[in-house]
């Protein structure tokens, strides 16, 4: 009788443990991170708190054109680029951009590793806040807040389009003979429009986002959510995979 977990036979290998979560660990960090905020500040902080939270740690266009209008003038520009990502309005804003990190940034984790991921979903949330000034620049002497992690996971998913649906490469191993998977290549940008998932996926995408601000036209009622948010961070991150592949290659060459 052997006892579990180890081999049967002294010289048969010890089976490999299989890992019973399947999510990159970055994935798990950035999850954690969010929710941990969340629940944090509900439990921790009171409606005065939440509102300095935001204020500090949300992105406030208003401290660009009117620094001194609001506590910490423009210093909390140097980070806060980055932090709104990291807050959200409700469980359901949370759970949205949870799901969403999930599917998409875990094929960017397992392709490009931790830093690369750090870097898109960090540089999405930075890209979509500075969209968002540009196309609200007139609004700008109003307080706006922007908080949540549409920009990095938007980012994540414009990673993921540019090799997603593109073909699984194999080659023939150089000395067993045996046939390897390498993975699935980078698509141009014009490859992305020919492929038919791709540019239906993008289209789609990027459409349903540009209806948002013409909600008002239909319902009568401004729907609150950062589309522009949605759309700098995608942009950003469907070009980064560009730089990687460069960054690999320069790696490889002698």
């Amino acid at each position: 009788m052997t006892t579990p977990g180890q081999p049967s036979d002294p010289g048969q290998e010890p089976p490999v443990r299989q890992p019973i979560f399947l999510v990159p660990g970055v994935i798990t960090i950035v999850l954690g991170l969010m929710w941990a905020v969340h629940f944090g500040s509900a439990f921790v902080l009171d409606e005065v708190g939440e509102a300095n939270l935001r204020m500090w740690a949300g992105f406030v266009p208003m401290r660009i054109v009117d620094p001194n209008a609001l506590p910490g003038g423009a210093a909390p520009l140097l980070w806060s680029g980055f932090t709104h990502a990291f807050l959200h309005a409700d469980l359901m804003h949370l759970l949205v951009n949870s799901g969403w990190l999930l599917v998409f940034g875990t094929p960017v984790a397992r392709r490009y590793g931790a830093g690369a991921t750090v870097i898109v979903f960090l540089g999405g949330a930075l890209a979509g806040a500075m969209l968002m000034t540009v196309i609200q620049f007139s609004q700008l002497a109003q307080f706006l807040v922007l908080i949540g992690a549409s920009g990095g996971v938007s980012a994540l998913t414009g990673a993921a389009m540019r090799f997603a649906f593109q073909p699984v490469l194999r080659a023939r191993h150089p000395e067993t003979g045996e046939i390897v998977v390498l993975g699935r290549r980078t698509a141009t940008f014009g490859e992305l429009m020919r492929n038919t998932r791709t540019r239906a996926f993008i289209l789609i995408w990027l459409g349903l986002n540009l209806l948002i601000p013409l909600a008002p036209l239909v319902t009568g009622e401004a729907i609150p959510i950062a589309w522009e948010a949605h759309v700098g961070g995608f942009i950003f991150g469907l070009w980064l995979p560009t730089l990687f592949d460069r960054y690999v290659r320069s790696r490889q060459d002698p």
